[in-house]
């Protein structure tokens, strides 16, 4: 899987999707999904149809704008990718001056404000994380809860920045290994226990509690130094780690099921009452 495509992204204005892409370090947005936005079309065919005759116009009238523009793939609605035009920030701020619409200045500073804060982050990756507990924060968290779940996501991506080193290249294996660790070290796939919590889309866990983080990140962990110590290579080699990095995390958790007498996992969405408002009660 390509860096752009990884780092494919969905922006929302006013309930309206914006595909944004990173390229170059930099956000560039579909062209076709700000002319959706700005010229209130429901159809994207049309929308795609305005943008080709303002390219032409443009053209036209001898303007280089068009030519600053790139054509990335980003995916549609179908999931798959198509070669679509995009622009970066400035570039857009360009195009939005053609199209007359009452909506052009508040996209401006929308438009703004989402270039400027993903290019903030490339120079400042502490930014990135400042701005994740706040929000985790913010949907009341607690601040012990939080750190384990910050140090969860550092372990997540020190693991598949070796998957990735080491020969898995595909979300799809990312998924059969993660599941791989799942299953070793709780018994159940990822989306066995998705369901068990009641949950759709959300992230699982998002709704883990201590211990059910705590051994995830057992698990990963221990993965993630299998493959250093006998550098494995090739997706099979990572899989039989990862179920042996899952198993210890099994283990450990069968041992403590044992004293507590009770299971680890848990049908329990962790969130369904903040902890703030839980506190608020007691």
């Amino acid at each position: 899987m390509s860096q752009e495509i990884a780092l494919t992204k969905v922006a929302v204005f006013k309930g309206k999707k914006v595909r944004k892409i990173i390229h170059n370090s930099e956000w560039w947005f579909s062209i076709v999904d700000v002319v959706q936005v700005l010229t209130d079309q429901e159809d994207d065919r049309k929308a795609r149809k305005y943008w080709n005759k303002l390219a032409q116009r443009l053209r036209a009238e001898g303007s280089e704008l068009v030519t600053f523009c790139h054509q990335l793939k980003l995916p549609a609605s179908d999931g798959k990718l198509y070669v679509t035009d995009c622009a970066d920030t400035e570039g857009m701020f360009r195009i939005i001056q053609s199209i007359p619409s009452p909506k052009a200045e508040p996209f401006k500073r929308w438009l703004a404000k989402v270039g400027y804060e993903r290019i903030q982050e490339i120079e400042n990756p502490e930014l990135a994380t400042k701005r994740t507990r706040m929000l985790y924060k913010l949907k009341g968290y607690s601040d012990d809860w939080i750190e384990k779940r910050m140090r969860g996501i550092a372990i997540r991506e020190e693991l598949t920045d070796e998957w990735k080193k080491r020969g898995a290249k595909e979300d799809k294996e990312y998924e059969i290994l993660t599941a791989e660790i799942s299953k070793a070290a709780f018994g159940i796939t990822p989306g066995e226990y998705q369901k068990l919590k009641g949950l759709k889309r959300e992230n699982l866990r998002d709704h883990m509690d201590d211990l059910e983080l705590i051994f995830t990140m057992l698990g990963e962990r221990s993965t993630t130094e299998i493959h250093r110590t006998e550098n494995s290579q090739g997706v099979h080699k990572l899989k039989s780690d990862a179920v042996a990095g899952g198993k210890i995390a099994g283990d450990a958790r069968k041992q403590l099921e044992k004293r507590l007498g009770r299971p680890i996992v848990s049908p329990e969405n962790y969130l369904k009452q903040p902890e703030s408002q839980e506190k608020l009660k007691k």
